[in-house]
C-alpha cells in the first residue's frame, strides 16, 4: 500500500524539507533587516536569491510575484510553459489555462493571506493542474503550477502495487488506466466500464458485479471522484471469504492494507461499535482511534436511533440504502452519505460502511431551500402589503378629507391629525416589508453622502442618546452614489439603532465613508463583489458584538436577539434588501466582546442619474381648487373607489366608476362617450390594469392613463413599458398626490 503513496511522501519531505530551510533563511533575513526589491534594482534580497536558486532547478512551473501579482521572477520551466508575457502579470500566464484567472488568484491570495499557504486544483480541456500559493514576506509571494497529468504514469507504476483491483476513469467512462491486480482478475483490458460492470455504472458504497474470468463476481464499489475528468473505483471484497478469488486480502484479515485507501471506510460489529476505520474516515468524522467508540458517538440526524439502523442492515432488512448522516460535536457542519453492506470474518458478521463526503452537497441543498424561504416570505410580503395599502389609502385619504372641513381650532383636528400620522406610519412599516422583498419602489438620484449624513445626524443624535456619541468620517473626495435617499436614510437610522441597543452602557458609533477601486473581485464567503470604483460606508460600533454561529443569519427577516415586545427582526433585513436592490452589496463583521462593523459598498457614479420622476407642479404643496375633464376610475376596492371619485370631484373632474375592467369596457363599448383619462388598478379580478388599456387603446389610442397599484412598480414594468402617456401612483396615496397626478397627466 505504501508504494502507492510514496510519490506523496517524497513530495512531502521535500516541501517540509524546502519549508524549513525557506523559514530559516527568512529569519536570517529578517534578523539583518533585509527588505524585497525588484528586477531593476541591483541588488535583491538573500532570501529571494536562495528561493530563486531553489526554483531553478524546480521541475514544476513557479513564479515569485508582488502582492498585486506583478512577475518578480519565473523559472526555466515557466519560460518553457508560457513563453513570454507580454504584461509581466501572473494572471497573463494563469489566463491561458482558466477563463477566469484574476477570480482564482484572488481567492487565493485571500487564502494565503489568512492561512500561509493555498492549494487549488483546477481541472481544465488541456490538462489537470495543482497551483500554490505562498507568502513569503507582505510584498512576496511564491507560485507553483503542478501539472498533475505529467504524473500520472508513475502514479500508475505506484498503483500496480496495491494489492485491491482499482482503476482510473475519464468523464465518458473510458478506462484511463487499470492496476496489474484489476488486469488479472479480467484477464483483458476493457477500454469502458461498461465492458466491466455492465450497463449499470458502479455507485461508492453499493455492491456491484463483476465479469471477472471465474465469472461475475461481487465486490463493493469505492468511487472517488477526483476531478470533473477523472475518477477512481477501488473494488472492496465483501470479505465473506478471508481471501479473495484472485488472491486480494479480505477487509476481514487484512484491514490494514486499506489504511491509506482514499475511500472513508468503517468496520462496525453487531452492537454499532466501531471495531477498524481507515485514515481518510477518521479525518472525514474527526476522531483519531477507535477506542470504545460507537457509530452514534460520531454520527447523527437519522432521525430514528442509529443502533437500530444497524440491526436492521446486520439482519439484511435494507441496511445498504444510503443515509445522509451528520457529524456531532466539532464536526456538525460536515455531512456524510453512509452505505452499510453485510461482511462475514472470523469474528463473525459485521458491516463494512462506505462513507462519502457530502457536506458540499448539502450546503448547496440548504441554500436552495433557504432561497425557497426568502421567495416564499417575499411574495407573503408583496400579499400583505397590497391589502395593507388598499386599507391605508382608504383610511389616509378618507382622513384627509375630514380635514379639509376642519382648521387647526376645531375640537376634532387633533385627533384627525393622529389617525393621518399613525396612518403614515403604518406606510412606512409596509415598506419594510417590501423593501426585505426587495419590491418597494425606488426613487434613484444621484446622492452626496457626505450632505445626505450630515442632514440626518440631528436625527441620528437624537435616536443614539446621550450615553452614546455618533462620528462621522468623510473622504473629502467622496463619489456620488444612486440610490433612493429616503430608502439609504432608512438604512442608515437601523443601522445605527442596532448599533445603539448593542451599546446599553454607552460607547461610540463611528459611521465612516470612502471611496475604493477593486482591480480584482472581491470574495466574501459566497458572494463576489466585481471590479469596479464603489463608495464604501461602515458603521462601527463598540457593543458587544455577534457570535459566530449568529452572524449569518442577521440579515434573515425576524431574526432577532432582542427580548419579545422590543424588536421585529425586518431591521438588517430591510437594510440588505434596500442596499441590494439599489445594486450595492452589504457585509457583517463581528468579534464577541470588541463590537460589529456592517460594510455596505455601492457603486459610484461619475454620470448625472436621470430623474424618472415626475416633476411637481408650478404650485408646488399648494392644494389644487380646481380641474376639468373626464376620468373613468376602474378599481376593485369599494372604499378606495369611493375616497378617490370624493377626491376627484371636489376639485372639479367628471369621475365615471367601474369595480372591473369588463365593466369599463362596456361604458367604452359607446362610442359617444368622452373619456380624458384612465385611473385604474393594476392588479384586479379577471383582467388586470395594462390588459384591458390597451384593449381599450386600440379605439382610444390618445387616452391618458394612470395605474395606481399596492404592489411595486416593478410588478408590471414590462407592461407598463408599451403603454404610452402611462405613470404609475403608488398606494397609499393621499388627496393632494392623487389629484396633482391627474392635474399633470391631464396638462402633459
Amino acid at each position: 500500500m505504501f508504494g502507492l503513496f510514496a510519490g506523496d511522501h517524497v513530495f512531502r519531505l521535500t516541501a517540509v524539507f524546502a519549508g524549513i530551510v525557506l523559514m530559516f533563511m527568512a529569519f536570517l533575513t529578517y534578523r539583518r533587516g533585509s527588505r524585497i526589491v525588484r528586477d531593476d534594482i541591483a541588488e535583491i534580497s538573500p532570501l529571494r536569491r536562495v528561493i530563486q536558486t531553489m526554483l531553478l532547478y524546480d521541475g514544476d512551473i513557479a513564479f515569485l510575484t508582488s502582492a498585486n501579482g506583478d512577475i518578480l521572477y519565473r523559472n526555466p520551466a515557466a519560460i518553457t510553459r508560457f513563453g513570454d508575457i507580454s504584461d509581466g502579470h501572473l494572471g497573463s500566464a494563469i489566463g491561458q489555462i482558466v477563463a477566469t484567472p484574476d477570480l482564482l488568484l484572488a481567492q487565493m491570495r485571500e487564502q494565503a493571506t489568512a492561512y500561509g499557504a493555498a492549494t487549488q486544483d483546477v481541472a481544465t480541456r488541456t490538462g489537470q493542474y495543482r497551483l500554490t500559493h505562498m507568502m513569503i514576506e507582505p510584498d512576496l509571494g511564491m507560485w507553483r503550477l503542478n501539472d498533475q497529468g505529467r504524473n500520472s504514469q508513475s502514479l500508475g507504476r505506484a498503483a500496480d502495487m496495491l494489492t485491491l483491483p482499482m482503476l482510473t476513469a475519464g468523464p465518458s467512462d473510458a478506462v484511463l488506466y487499470m492496476n496489474e491486480v484489476f488486469r488479472k482478475l479480467l484477464g483483458n483490458r476493457p477500454k469502458s466500464l461498461s465492458e466491466i460492470f455492465g450497463a449499470t455504472p458502479p455507485v461508492s458504497g453499493r455492491t456491484c458485479e463483476v465479469r471477472t474470468t471465474s465469472g461475475p463476481q461481487t465486490f463493493i464499489a469505492g468511487v472517488v471522484d477526483r476531478t470533473a475528468q477523472r475518477r477512481e473505483i477501488y473494488l472492496l471484497p465483501t470479505a465473506r471469504d478471508a481471501t479473495g478469488p484472485t488472491g486480494t486480502v479480505g477487509l476481514s484479515a487484512g484491514w490494514d492494507e486499506i489504511e491509506d485507501l482514499p475511500v472513508p471506510l468503517l468496520k462496525i460489529c453487531r452492537d454499532g461499535m466501531i471495531t477498524a476505520s481507515n485514515r481518510q474516515a477518521r479525518v472525514l468524522l474527526g476522531f483519531e482511534n477507535n477506542d470504545e467508540r460507537r457509530v452514534q458517538d460520531v454520527l447523527d440526524g437519522l432521525g430514528r436511533p442509529i443502533s437500530d439502523w444497524i440491526k436492521e442492515a446486520i439482519a439484511g432488512q435494507g441496511g445498504h440504502v444510503s443515509q445522509f448522516l451528520r457529524g456531532r460535536g466539532e464536526n456538525q457542519e460536515t455531512f456524510v452519505q453512509v452505505t452499510l453492506n453485510i461482511a462475514d470474518g472470523p469474528e463473525g458478521r459485521h458491516l463494512i460502511a462506505v462513507l462519502n463526503d457530502v457536506t458540499e452537497l448539502k450546503t448547496l441543498e440548504a441554500q436552495f431551500v433557504q432561497s425557497q424561504k426568502m421567495q416564499a416570505i417575499g411574495q407573503l410580503a408583496g400579499g400583505v402589503a397590497h391589502d395593507f395599502n388598499n386599507l391605508l389609502t382608504a383610511i389616509s385619504g378618507h382622513c384627509d378629507l375630514l380635514l379639509l372641513r376642519h382648521d387647526a381650532g376645531d375640537h376634532d383636528y387633533g385627533d384627525l391629525i393622529q389617525i393621518h400620522q399613525n396612518a403614515n406610519r403604518a406606510a412606512s412599516l409596509v415598506g419594510q416589508l417590501l423593501a426585505f422583498s426587495r419590491k418597494q419602489n425606488l426613487q434613484p438620484e444621484r446622492i452626496d453622502l457626505r450632505d445626505t449624513l450630515s442632514d440626518l445626524t440631528h436625527l441620528l443624535n437624537r435616536l443614539v442618546g446621550e450615553r452614546v456619541s455618533l462620528i462621522l468620517e468623510h473622504d473629502p473626495d467622496l463619489a456620488a452614489i444612486k440610490a433612493d435617499k429616503r430608502q439609504l436614510e432608512q438604512v442608515m437610522m437601523n443601522l445605527v439603532v442596532n448599533a445603539r441597543d448593542a451599546m446599553p452602557q454607552g460607547g461610540e458609533i463611528r459611521i465612516v465613508t470612502e471611496n475604493r477601486q477593486l482591480d480584482v473581485p472581491l470574495v466574501r464567503g459566497n458572494v463576489s463583489v466585481p471590479p469596479g470604483a464603489y463608495v464604501v460606508v461602515r458603521v462601527i460600533d463598540e457593543g458587544c458584538g455577534i457570535v459566530p454561529e449568529r452572524l449569518p443569519k442577521v440579515f434573515e427577516p425576524f431574526y432577532t436577539t432582542k427580548r419579545t415586545g422590543e424588536g421585529t427582526g425586518l431591521g438588517l433585513s430591510t437594510a440588505y434588501g434596500i442596499v441590494k436592490q439599489t445594486g450595492g452589496f452589504i457585509f457583517a463583521h463581528s468579534e464577541v466582546g470588541s463590537g460589529t462593523e456592517f460594510e455596505m459598498l455601492f457603486p459610484s457614479q461619475t454620470r448625472p442619474v436621470a430623474d424618472t420622476r415626475r416633476p411637481p407642479n408650478k404650485g408646488g404643496d399648494q392644494i389644487i381648487t380646481q380641474g376639468s375633464g373626464v376620468v373613468l376610475l376602474v378599481e376593485d376596492e369599494a372604499p378606495v373607489r369611493a375616497f378617490a371619485s370624493r377626491a376627484l370631484r371636489l376639485r372639479g373632474y367628471t369621475v365615471i366608476e367601474a369595480d372591473c375592467a369588463e365593466a369599463a369596457l362596456d361604458l367604452l363599448s359607446d362610442p359617444d362617450l368622452k373619456v380624458d383619462l384612465f385611473l385604474s388598478d393594476v392588479i384586479m379580478p379577471g383582467l388586470d390594469g395594462p390588459t384591458w388599456v390597451k384593449q381599450a387603446r386600440v379605439a382610444r389610442p390618445d387616452t391618458k392613463v394612470i395605474f395606481v397599484s399596492g404592489y411595486a412598480e416593478d410588478a408590471f414594468n414590462a407592461d407598463n413599458d408599451r403603454i404610452a402617456n402611462a405613470v404609475f401612483l403608488p398606494k397609499p396615496f393621499s388627496l393632494n398626490a392623487l389629484t396633482e397626478t391627474v392635474q399633470a397627466q391631464l396638462l402633459h
